[in-house]
């Protein structure tokens, strides 16, 4: 069969963009065809076995940059046919949605004032969300938390039977490493930090969403009630200018490290000696998973979709909602100095060994071919 992708933006470091990754090979391990609509491709997209279509979307704002992309993919589609529609985003004509982003319209009426719901932005992500979650919508869902659906239900009753469950899809290479004590030490080495100083690692290219400025007063915070040098590590690719100037305005600005994204966080994970995500929003918090099996205690917060994993597996700590500033900073002290820290590493990594956390792609294929088989009532 003839699957086709729609991602507004391609860049290596996003969650999405990895997601989609990982769905295109499997489609194309199985011999189906591939067809990849891009808006904003900002980097060479790595598969090279699929037909890739970049799609012109330029506008003065994001909002009318995404209509032109879904205006384009819906004209394209009616001229060149497929036989499932698959998005990364949410847009009209969806055949299925990945739900990898949370629910718009609750984020709308709880993080945002009534101002902001009278905007075109406003009334165009909603018109999309609603054009995938709606009642009368037969769009198929695959989800990788279930932390949102109730939020979709409440402003969209959507019916329970077209959400699809995914386990989740973490790279199994991500695996501790036989070598994880010499790659700890080589990438502390080669960046002057030594056995004695506290590490902490943030990983995400969505610095505001992921809370980054959380973890930021938190170190501030820490670094006056605890002994020896400890650093933040960030690691994603997005413009640092307003978390440096935070850094810097809380006397840490030589301890914040900026380092810009990668593909490849395995050396973090064994280098650092904590991961922090303080999100305000995430749907799933991939890396939450990557610090577990990869051996690394983590501190998240608890509207993190994957923060169970961590209360399940007892490799870290959870910060409760509603968030607390002063309750993060003790617990970011807990997460670096805890006597079964030792403990929460080895948990972790048979948790990694006894856990469905890597067949995400392949279950989705799954989902796909059944779709087209008609084994799911639309």
């Amino acid at each position: 069969m003839k699957i086709a992708f729609s991602l507004f933006k391609y860049f290596p470091y996003g969650g999405l963009q990895k997601d989609l990754l990982k769905l295109v090979r499997e489609c194309l391990s199985r011999d189906h065809e591939v067809r990849v609509y891009i808006g904003k491709l900002e980097y060479e997209f790595p598969e090279k076995n699929c037909e890739l279509v970049e799609v012109e979307c330029s506008a003065i704002t994001n909002h009318g940059g995404v209509r032109r992309f879904s205006n384009f993919v819906d004209w394209h589609l009616a001229n060149n046919h497929v036989d499932l529609v698959v998005g990364m985003n949410k847009m009209p004509g969806l055949d299925v949605y990945y739900a990898g982003d949370s629910c718009y319209q609750a984020k709308a009426m709880s993080q945002r004032n009534r101002f902001y719901r009278l905007l075109p932005r406003y009334r165009q992500f909603l018109k999309f969300e609603r054009s995938v979650f709606d009642e009368t919508s037969k769009t198929r869902i695959l989800t990788i938390s279930d932390m949102e659906i109730p939020k979709f239900q409440k402003y969209y009753h959507t019916r329970k039977g077209r959400f699809f469950d995914l386990p989740p899809g973490i790279t199994p290479f991500l695996l501790s490493p036989k070598d994880r004590m010499q790659r700890r030490i080589k990438f502390r080495s080669e960046r002057g930090i030594t056995e004695l100083d506290r590490v902490l690692l943030f990983v995400g290219s969505g610095f505001k969403k992921k809370g980054l400025d959380r973890a930021i007063s938190g170190l501030a915070s820490i670094k006056q009630r605890i002994a020896g040098n400890c650093r933040l590590l960030v690691v994603g690719d997005d413009n640092p200018k307003r978390h440096r100037g935070l850094a810097k305005s809380l006397g840490i600005a030589d301890d914040v490290d900026f380092l810009g994204g990668y593909e490849n966080i395995l050396d973090f994970l064994c280098g650092a000696d904590g991961l922090v995500l303080p999100a305000y929003d995430e749907n799933a918090g991939m890396v939450i998973l990557e610090s577990l099996v990869a051996g690394l205690p983590v501190l998240a917060t608890e509207n993190c979709g994957y923060a169970g994993y961590v209360a399940e597996a007892d490799c870290g700590l959870i910060c409760p909602n509603p968030f607390d500033q002063s309750l993060f900073n003790s617990q970011l002290i807990d997460l670096i100095t805890n006597p079964r820290r030792d403990q929460w590493v080895l948990n972790g990594l048979k948790f990694a060994k006894n856990q469905d956390l890597y067949r995400m792609a392949y279950k989705a294929v799954d989902y796909f071919e059944q779709f087209l088989n008609e084994d799911y009532p639309k």
